[in-house]
């Protein structure tokens, strides 16, 4: 993979760049890292079937940035794109420079079709925030 082939997809916008799905998807089968960002309660019932995908929770990111390696290619991606965003300016001011946020976050990515392995476990259910609660814990006695 090389810088130009790298960003050739993708458009800029504020000093960033980003990436769609579909652009996204062959970079990922060409050794591009694709950086999942979601906190678990947003991600592990619900992850992208890609090979290198790396999962560090935003929150977690300053103190596992020394997983990452300043010369890998990423794709940043969070829920909808927005803390993708943020974590690239972050990122950024340490030296990253490879770096796409995806556009739409996994949002767009699952609209558009792209693989996904869903945990049916993980899944939580309730009627607001307050009541959630993993489906997997009781099943029906028949």
């Amino acid at each position: 993979m090389d810088e130009q082939s790298f960003f050739a997809a993708s458009f800029e916008s504020g000093g960033l760049f980003f990436i769609s799905p579909k652009n996204a998807w062959p970079l990922l089968h060409q050794g591009v890292l694709l950086i999942d960002l979601r906190p678990d309660f947003e991600g592990e019932f619900k992850r992208p079937m890609v090979p290198g995908l790396v999962v560090i929770p935003y929150s977690e990111l300053p103190g596992r940035v020394g997983e990452l390696s300043v010369d890998s290619f990423l794709i940043l991606a969070d829920c909808v794109g927005i803390r993708s965003k943020e974590i690239m300016k972050l990122l950024k001011g340490m030296g990253f420079t490879r770096m796409l946020s995806l556009a739409g976050g996994f949002v767009d990515w699952e609209r558009d079709g792209f693989p996904i392995q869903l945990d049916p476990a993980k899944v939580l259910s309730g009627s607001c925030m307050c009541q959630l609660k993993a489906r997997g814990g009781k099943r029906k006695q028949g």
